[in-house]
């Protein structure tokens, strides 16, 4: 049986009822953008700088907010994908995800969230890169 929400979890989600509230334009959703990106120790701010360059390349009309306090990216509002730090929940690894409405749809499993550290090859960033443009063109769809 569960114990509830975890300090991490409840943390979370004040930080995504903040923003829900706090939504009230473009420069603001950016400026949090950057100060979740300028708070992020060294090492991920600076994995989240070279995801952030990858993305505005690949989509630069998604538009840059914050998502349960990490760096995310949406198209009409909707988060399509989004850098989580280790820090965060003091896990091993930062992940960049997709969310539902990047429609990565491809058959009947498909990936939504890659594990990514400073290491990141020029080859893994053509990658993600090529995901970014498929998610932020919101083709596909589940039937």
């Amino acid at each position: 049986m569960s114990a509830g929400f975890s300090a991490d979890e409840k943390k979370a989600m004040r930080a995504r009822s903040k923003e829900i509230k706090a939504a009230s334009g473009k420069a603001e959703d950016l400026a949090a953008h950057d100060e979740a990106i300028a708070k992020l120790p060294a090492d991920e701010r600076e994995l989240a700088e070279r995801i952030r360059a990858m993305v505005t390349s690949a989509a630069p009309h998604l538009d840059s907010k914050t998502y349960y306090g990490f760096p995310a990216w949406a198209r009409d509002g909707k988060v399509v994908c989004f850098f989580k730090p280790k820090s965060k929940f003091k896990v091993r690894y930062s992940t960049f995800e997709f969310d539902t409405a990047a429609s990565l749809d491809d058959g009947a499993v498909w990936a939504t969230a890659f594990a990514v550290h400073n290491q990141l090859t020029a080859a893994d960033e053509n990658m993600l890169s090529m995901l970014v443009t498929k998610a932020a063109s919101g083709a596909a769809a589940l039937d």
